[in-house]
């Protein structure tokens, strides 16, 4: 057998095969496009760059080459032929199933980045699965990967660059360490590849991606990030998930193709359709196992006791508040029944009202749809999840102190709570992948040249987890409630790299306040020596827009601070009844004429 160019003549020969091009070539494998003259068609020849070094090395690729050839799935190529010529084995695919990503490139130089997210989803899912098996491929290049002409991906050559062992060694004892160590290659060479596809060059200037790797720490010095200099806008969650898969921390990477699949698919179907991927499965969820579960023991056996129609409409209220997943389960019933009484665009938000139109019986009704107390969670998920509930809390005890006068305290209250609503459910639905949000939010270690790592933001951890950021989790739960879309922009939380502007509307000004309670919160889990910083520098963001300063700001983070008797940040002693409503949105927010 000959390396030579595609252009080299006469043909050459391997075994019964005509050499007709060389279709790639690693520092550990070939591939061939060749014509077989006993079937009369073409096919693509896998092979190592190196022939197995004993008899023993040989009969365990073939071995380990024919249990690759028992992974069935559709996106993994089915193989035509194994064998070997003189001792160098082979695997042959049918030339008929496609053109190889590298062809593809070569005529098509600058994909859509929904297209390279499609293909590297397909090979992702196909990987997975063979990595499942106990398979690994160790030698992905864009040459391993074909397309056919409707965009369908298989992955060709797995089994074929298999770990190089001296010739007298025990491959039962090794071959499992390996292939766990080789899968975990795979995926880093799988982000190699999408950086390749997205960038539109190779990267560091490199082919092979096997030599990339070798560069890369810890084994090298270089970073590979994808650059801003790209054919086309790459959307800011697939940047994200590109960048962890190759990050230059190991513990900040895909370890398994099932996980970068699952967060790319959920960029891939959310960018397709807005709607999908996790948010697909987050509704799912809701409607099998509910949104949270309460946290009141013995609720039920409270809202079906003989004096509760003796409560007064506002001892309920406060009754409801203290339990989240109970007000959220109201404010999802009363809104529904508007919505299906054809009031569609109004939203109740004040509990009070929502018990009066749903009466006890439907108070009764939903708490009586509530998981007890931790549902299906894991303690230590449990716990996170209380944790969380507690922070929400408090960010909506602060909105109500700084709230201007005037405004509903329910209605605050549960603003600032829907603005978590994506972070709730998660913890609750997913707390696998709530953790690994917060992992990568962690900073990496401190290097020589990097004496001060940044920290992924939480958005764009959770682009690199999910796919979507944990406020379109919350939006899309909103939409499904059937809430109105004055309420389904308050939820937003004011981005962090926006500035602050003075609230024109009722509705930017609950948004605003609520966003600051919730940053404010945010900044008291800093380190205790960043703390007070990141509490002064959230008033500034919104000290001049809500018209408070740090006073106020300390007050309200510290109620009890307050003399008895001093007036409240709002302007109001917190205790006393909201002023009347001021304007339209605040009368559709706490009231319905003629219900």
């Amino acid at each position: 057998m000959s390396d030579t160019s595609p252009a080299a003549s006469p043909l050459k020969s391997f075994g019964r095969f005509e050499l007709r091009a060389l279709l790639s070539k690693s520092a550990r494998s070939l591939i061939w496009r060749v014509h077989d003259p006993r079937h009369g068609q073409e096919l693509m020849l896998c092979m190592p760059r190196e022939k197995p070094n004993s008899k023993p090395a040989l009969d365990h690729w073939l071995r380990m080459a024919h249990g690759g050839e028992r992974v069935q799935h559709p996106n993994v190529a089915p193989v035509f032929e194994i064998g070997e010529v003189e001792s160098w084995p082979y695997v042959a695919y049918d030339r008929g199933l496609g053109e190889t990503l590298e062809e593809r490139l070569a005529r098509q130089k600058a994909p859509l980045p929904i297209d390279a997210a499609n293909w590297i989803a397909q090979l992702l899912e196909g990987l997975a699965f063979a990595h499942e098996a106990g398979h690994a491929h160790r030698d992905i290049q864009t040459a391993s990967l074909v397309i056919d002409g409707l965009d369908k991906v298989r992955l060709i050559g797995l089994e074929v660059a298999q770990e190089v062992f001296p010739a007298n060694v025990d491959f039962n004892t090794v071959s499992r360490r390996a292939v766990r160590e080789s899968a975990e290659e795979d995926v880093l060479c799988v982000g190699l590849m999408l950086n390749r596809i997205l960038s539109g060059k190779p990267v560091l200037e490199e082919n092979d991606l096997q030599h990339v790797v070798q560069q890369m720490q810890p084994n090298g010095r270089e970073l590979v990030r994808l650059g801003w200099e790209t054919p086309h806008p790459i959307p800011d969650p697939l940047r994200a998930i590109c960048n962890r898969a190759t990050d230059r921390q190991l513990r900040q990477r895909y370890h398994l193709a099932r996980s970068f699949w699952r967060a790319l698919d959920g960029w891939r179907q959310a960018a397709a359709y807005d709607s999908g991927g996790p948010i697909v499965l987050l509704l799912d969820k809701l409607q099998r196992g509910g949104h949270l579960p309460t946290t009141i023991s013995g609720l039920h056996r409270y809202t079906s006791g003989s004096g509760l129609e003796n409560q007064h409409a506002s001892a309920l209220s406060e009754f409801v508040l203290k339990d989240m997943a109970l007000s959220l389960e109201l404010v999802r019933r009363v809104n529904n029944a508007l919505k299906q009484a054809g009031h569609a665009g109004e939203t109740v938000l004040n509990m009070q009202r929502a018990i009066q139109m749903l009466g006890l019986d439907g108070l009764q009704l939903a708490a009586n749809a509530l998981k007890p107390w931790p549902g299906p969670l894991a303690p230590v998920a449990a716990e996170m999840l209380r944790q969380l509930m507690a922070r929400v809390t408090k960010a909506a005890q602060v909105a109500q102190a700084l709230r201007p006068a005037g405004y509903d305290g329910e209605v605050v209250h549960l603003i600032t709570v829907m603005q978590n609503l994506g972070r709730l459910l998660l913890q609750y639905h997913f707390p696998d992948d709530a953790q690994q949000i917060r992992q990568l939010m962690v900073p990496p270690e401190p290097t020589e040249d990097q004496p001060n790592p940044p920290a992924l933001s939480e958005q764009a951890a959770a682009y690199a987890v999910l796919g979507c950021d944990l406020e379109a989790l919350g939006a899309a739960v909103a939409r499904h409630w059937g809430l109105g879309d004055e309420l389904q922009q308050m939820i937003r939380r004011q981005p962090l790299d926006a500035p602050v502007h003075p609230a024109r509307t009722d509705t930017d000004a609950i948004r605003l306040t609520c966003s600051f309670a919730n940053e404010l919160v945010d900044a008291l889990g800093l380190p205790e020596s960043r703390r007070r910083l990141g509490v002064e520098m959230a008033t500034r963001r919104y000290g001049k827009a809500l018209g408070v300063g740090l006073r106020e700001v300390m007050e309200a983070l510290n109620p009890g601070a307050r003399k008895p008797g001093a007036p409240s940040p709002s302007g109001r002693d917190a205790d006393a009844p909201a002023a009347a409503p001021a304007s339209s949105l605040r009368e559709r927010l706490t009231s319905r004429n003629g219900s």
